[in-house]
């Protein structure tokens, strides 16, 4: 093996233990209070170090939701290919992303903020980081080539609006709580954007 070959794995284990440090505190101390002199403290390495990986805090949180979503791709791929009904399959991957995101209630909001962060390089590396629009487009383009759903939007169109509404709702959950729980939140948010709220024959063209 060549010293830059050494180098990189040693990189890549040394980032590797930054962010596993990283989670550990944020779910025991909480992101807002965990700082990052107390992830490089407990990761053996200098500030400047962890800087060097993470440019900001919030980034640790863009490693977190991009292994969700890598999972959440498998699931949906594997489910597809074993011949299970897209939209089966949608409230599946529904069902999952909500049981993350209720078991891990203190991550989720900075990691969705990050999303809205009105730096547009911030707002554009998450939104990259989690492509959750993705995943819902690759459970849909079934439906979509075989002709069973709308044509006036584009299947970019309704997957984006679809994981937006995933995100405000799971925000808004996460932030303030409400009766039910997340996973049942989502379930009805869903249902109403696949069935719509209001009867079609009342709708103005």
């Amino acid at each position: 093996m060549d010293s830059s070959s050494l180098r990189e794995r040693q990189k890549e284990r040394r980032r590797a233990r930054i962010y596993s440090v990283a989670i550990e505190l944020f779910k025991r101390g909480g992101f807002q209070t965990t700082t990052a002199t107390d992830i490089a403290k407990a990761s053996n390495v200098s500030r400047g170090t962890f800087f060097n990986y993470y440019p900001y805090k919030e980034a640790v949180l863009l490693d977190y939701g991009s292994e969700v979503m890598d999972r959440l791709r498998d699931q949906a791929e594997s489910r597809l290919s074993q011949g299970i009904p897209p939209l089966a399959v949608l409230y599946e991957i529904w069902d999952a992303l909500a049981e993350e995101n209720a078991r891990e209630r203190d991550l989720f909001p900075p990691l969705a903020y990050e999303v809205m962060n009105p730096n547009p390089e911030r707002a554009r590396t998450a939104y990259q980081a989690l492509p959750l629009s993705k995943v819902i487009e690759l459970i849909l383009r079934p439906l979509h080539q075989s002709g069973q759903m709308r044509t006036d939007l584009s299947l970019q169109r309704i997957s984006n609006l679809i994981a937006d509404t995933y995100l405000m709702v799971a925000l808004r959950w996460s932030a303030y709580g409400t009766d039910r729980p997340l996973q049942e939140e989502m379930r009805l948010a869903l249902n109403l954007l696949l069935e719509g709220a209001v009867r079609r024959d009342l709708v103005r063209p």
